[in-house]
């Protein structure tokens, strides 16, 4: 592997301590590891569907018991609090056996046999697939991907980022299924998509990196499925109460992960008039639920952002309107990339911080006058990942989300809280294509292959038409 290095993952938290080190993957190596799942596909695909399901069934209950090791790694490496660390692998686990449950019905065979003839409509796997992680949710981010794709009989090749390498290294470990990890910056990515046994590109991200990979398999006409950053929106209709509950889960959707999660709350509206009672309720639920500091403390709720620029980033968001500093620190902030959680009130409208996706614990709300010009607000700019409209009528709350350009819009509650696994998940605009979780997720990792025998031509049959000029009956 000439050119390859290695790759040390600090800890946010306690930038002194190094967590541990990967080998670098070398374009020529990612070649070999390719072409090798390449080979290993077509013995896995052989396998049938409930072989390949038990042996995704087994890696389950391994990742479920080895949670709390993994989960201590994750936080050392990620800065995310261990609690969520957790919930992340548990997640991961579900995840795993939703698709043990569900494949066998989206990946069997459809028959359609009738007076117009006889069509089978196979679901054949791909070949290689290639993902391309992030580091915020390296486990399930990877998992969406990993799980559908075996399931339907690929391969994959997994490169997580080089700022979370560790945890989904140990959790490919624990699969006896064609599933490799390559490590590496832009160079290795490249490699692996561009590579021209990959067949399917799966890839979360931001969108520098999903121009990157869309323009690689474009290039080598490979399909695939992004999933985008977004500015997600979070509007309160005039009757939205300001519940201890709904603020809460607020706070907490806005700064889960030190607010760095593609999916996060990231721009409040409320009604000018009832602008004073939300910032106060917000300021209480802050003081109720965020605890900044180690991540594998006891209590804490937030830990440090992942990096130095990430951290500079975030202060320099800190720069019009009214700066609200949120909850409490406990710890040495000094230690690692910490940053005061921070809610912003009235900042200027075309600021980066309300514009732009922040990914950061900084979060800006202003005020309104009237739902339609909330509306063009909120579905002003070119990502359209998530939003959410809070309202005491279910209904009313319904009607004004279904005039959102979002791919995913909750009601009364944002972010993790608002997810099910049978709702597909994905973006409009630029916030990707292709869509993850439910059916629609297992399907990205299937070609639909058909088989026509039409009624003239079967056996028995009177043959009649054919020519050049004949169409289809039905």
């Amino acid at each position: 592997m000439s050119g390859a290095g290695t790759i040390a993952r600090e800890n946010p938290a306690r930038t002194d301590e190094i967590v541990g080190v990967v080998r670098e993957t070398a374009p020529e190596a990612v070649d070999l590891i390719v072409r090798e799942a390449d080979a290993d596909q077509r013995g896995w695909a052989a396998r049938g569907l409930p072989d390949r399901l038990a042996a995704l069934a087994r890696v389950a209950a391994a990742i479920e018991d080895a949670t709390p090791g993994l989960a201590t790694l994750l936080a050392r490496e990620s800065g995310k609090v261990v609690g969520d660390c957790r919930g992340e692998l548990g997640f991961a686990v579900r995840y795993l056996r939703w698709v043990v449950e569900h494949a066998p019905s989206a990946y069997a065979d459809r028959v359609l046999d009738d007076d117009l003839g006889r069509i089978v409509e196979q679901r054949k796997p791909y070949g290689v697939v290639a993902a391309v992680t992030p580091w915020n949710a390296p486990v399930i981010l990877a998992m969406l991907k990993i799980a559908p794709a075996l399931a339907a009989g690929n391969a994959i090749v997994v490169k997580p980022s080089p700022l979370a390498p560790l945890t989904i290294s140990r959790v490919v470990d624990l699969f006896d299924a064609p599933v490799r990890v390559v490590h590496g910056g832009a160079e290795t990515g490249a490699a692996l998509v561009g590579h021209e046994l990959v067949r399917k590109v799966a890839f979360t991200g931001g969108a520098a990196g999903g121009r990157a990979v869309a323009t690689l398999a474009g290039d080598r006409l490979t399909p695939s499925v992004l999933e985008l950053g977004g500015n997600d929106p979070a509007v309160f209709l005039d009757d939205a109460p300001f519940t201890d509950d709904a603020m809460d889960r607020l706070v907490m959707a806005t700064f889960a992960t030190s607010g760095q999660v593609c999916m996060a709350a990231k721009r409040l509206y409320v009604p000018s008039s009832r602008l004073s009672a939300f910032v106060g309720a917000y300021l209480a639920a802050a003081d109720r639920v965020l605890v900044t500091g180690d991540p594998l403390a006891d209590g804490v709720t937030m830990g440090p952002v992942i990096s130095g620029a990430a951290q500079r980033a975030a202060l320099a968001l800190r720069d019009s309107g009214t700066v609200h500093d949120l909850g409490r620190f406990d710890g040495d902030p000094a230690s690692g990339y910490f940053v005061r959680p921070a809610l912003v009130v009235e900042p200027d409208p075309g600021s980066p911080l309300v514009v732009a996706e922040q990914f950061a614990p900084v979060v800006p709300v202003l005020g309104y006058a009237d739902e339609e010009s909330v509306l063009a607000a909120a579905n002003a700019g070119e990502l359209g990942l998530g939003a959410s409209v809070w309202s005491a009528d279910e209904e009313r709350a319904f009607a004004f989300a279904r005039r959102f350009e979002a791919g995913f819009t909750f009601v009364n509650t944002h972010n993790r809280t608002g997810m099910s696994l049978r709702a597909p998940f994905g973006g409009v605009k630029r916030s990707g294509w292709g869509r993850e979780y439910a059916h629609e997720g297992l399907a990205e990792y299937v070609q639909t292959c058909v088989i026509h025998a039409p009624a003239a031509f079967r056996p028995g049959a009177a043959v009649t038409g054919g020519g050049p000029s004949a169409y289809p009956a039905g």
